[in-house]
């Protein structure tokens, strides 16, 4: 949702002074800098000019770490309290410098960006709101600030602009496909959530981030699945897991998307549990080739149920009531079958002691922590045997079906053979010589296949027995 900002401190020092300058830039004469940006499907040429960098404010509504801000939640809290006081940009600021899947960690992408400034200088302006808060280039304002720059050339929005132009504007930006440093994924499905709270239509936010509108609606649901987890994974205490913890799932849930929308019309209950297996699968950081075998052969052969230890295979789900009343309305509705809510069960004490373990803030106790990865270790080792042995029985059966797919193919080419055989004929256009010579090559491949059919199949069915009985017949003439 678009939120608005309180004023910073010394707007109106910084109006006076943003005023001052733009009209020194018309009134000097010569050509004046300026830089366009998209608007309401129009562009805008705003003036560009010097301003102090110090002095300029990190935008606490950016969408570039829109999600990075509940890495650390007491944080969040207080950039939310005070967007413009010193603990809140000193936050902001270290999101900035961070890589958006793990805040922990330096972006090498940031340090590249520094170093392409410290060589080449600014290329390109940033642009401001009236205010002095920046709208676009809060990471190079940060970085030109490690580098002890007095000054930052900006482009200045006019004063008339509300919250829902500015954070348009920058997300106009953004998209651009010039830029140096795109949104991680969590931050453009939250842009999406916000354009569609402002009552754009499907149609329209997928034209603007360059998208189909099919991508769309797979991006929503992906971002509804990733918040009801959230929700899920919150303790008694509070602890819960942050948009941040999703970053680097990308192609594993777009993968679950497709999956689950092609099972839901066919069986809702095994497209539900398959959802459950495979988002706990994520959480625990399997690869997207191991999360692809938690397939349906996964779910009917049990693999998982086969190797879950006691203490997990128990979730402490009661028996299920067939139907669930929808207060008001004096319907019933069919309750979750007791597979799903199992499944449901376990990804909860999955999603809770994720977030337990995840969690950076104080207020859990060592114990509370080794307790909840100990079950982190536990389920993750049963996901690892339930998809081992998928996976060597997937081999298996592969194998035991490649001689007869590969014969299917081979009788699927004789019949389009025969039917060109034909026309061949009709069009007097065969070439009888290159033909005999194929059918020769046919009859010696026929009598490899005859040898090693009667060598490995004791009891031969009708198929077999023909092939043998051709193939002795051919070899007494």
């Amino acid at each position: 949702m678009v939120r608005d900002f309180p004023p910073p401190p010394r707007a109106e020092y910084f109006s006076d002074l943003i005023k001052k300058r733009v009209e020194e830039a018309r009134s000097t004469g010569g050509t004046r800098e300026t830089v366009t940006v998209d608007w309401n499907g129009q562009q805008l040429h705003v003036d560009v000019i010097d301003l102090p960098l110090n002095d300029l404010y990190l935008n606490p509504g950016t969408h570039r770490i829109r999600a990075q801000r509940t890495h650390k939640p007491d944080q969040d809290h207080n950039l939310d309290k005070d967007p413009f006081g010193e603990d809140g940009q000193n936050y902001l600021r270290s999101l900035l410098m961070a890589l958006p899947a793990d805040p922990e960690l330096p972006d090498p992408a940031y340090e590249k960006l520094r170093e392409d400034l410290r060589e080449f200088g600014q290329n390109d302006p940033g642009l401001v709101t009236h205010h002095g808060v920046l709208v676009n280039g809060n990471t190079r304002a940060v970085a030109l600030r490690e580098l002890r720059k007095r000054s930052m050339r900006v482009g200045v929005l006019p004063s008339s602009f509300t919250q829902a132009d500015i954070d348009a504007v920058e997300l106009a930006l953004q998209l651009r496909q010039d830029q140096r440093r795109d949104y991680s994924y969590i931050n453009r499905l939250l842009a999406m959530e916000e354009q569609a709270a402002l009552g754009r239509t499907p149609e329209q936010i997928a034209k603007e981030f360059r998208i189909r509108p099919a991508t769309y609606h797979q991006e929503r649901w992906i971002l509804s699945v990733i918040k009801e987890l959230n929700e899920r994974s919150a303790s008694g205490g509070g602890v819960a897991l942050r948009l941040v913890d999703w970053e680097g799932a990308q192609e594993r849930l777009k993968e679950l998307q497709r999956l689950y929308v092609k099972l839901e019309n066919l069986d809702q209950d095994q497209a539900e549990i398959l959802k459950e297996r495979r988002l706990a699968a994520i959480l625990l950081n399997f690869s997207k080739t191991d999360v692809r075998h938690i397939d349906e052969a996964f779910l009917e052969e049990g693999y998982l149920e086969e190797v879950l230890p006691p203490e997990l295979a128990d979730s402490g789900t009661a028996a299920q009531p067939a139907a669930v009343s929808i207060p008001g309305l004096g319907l019933d509705v069919p309750a979750a079958s007791s597979a799903v809510s199992a499944a449901r069960a376990l990804n909860d004490r999955i999603l809770r002691a994720a977030a337990a373990v995840r969690n950076t803030a104080a207020g859990l106790s060592d114990s509370e922590k080794a307790s909840a990865q100990a079950l982190l270790d536990q389920a993750r080792d049963a996901f690892d045997k339930a998809i081992d042995k998928h996976g060597r029985d997937a081999r298996v059966r592969k194998r035991k079906q490649l001689a007869p797919a590969r014969l299917a193919d081979a009788c699927a080419n004789i019949d389009q053979c025969v039917f060109e055989l034909v026309q061949a004929r009709t069009s007097n256009s065969l070439d009888e010589e290159a033909f005999d010579e194929a059918v020769l090559k046919l009859q010696g491949s026929l009598r490899k296949l005859a040898q090693q059919a009667g060598r490995g199949i004791p009891n031969p069915g009708d198929g077999v027995s023909w092939l043998l009985a051709a193939a002795t017949a051919e070899g007494s003439r």
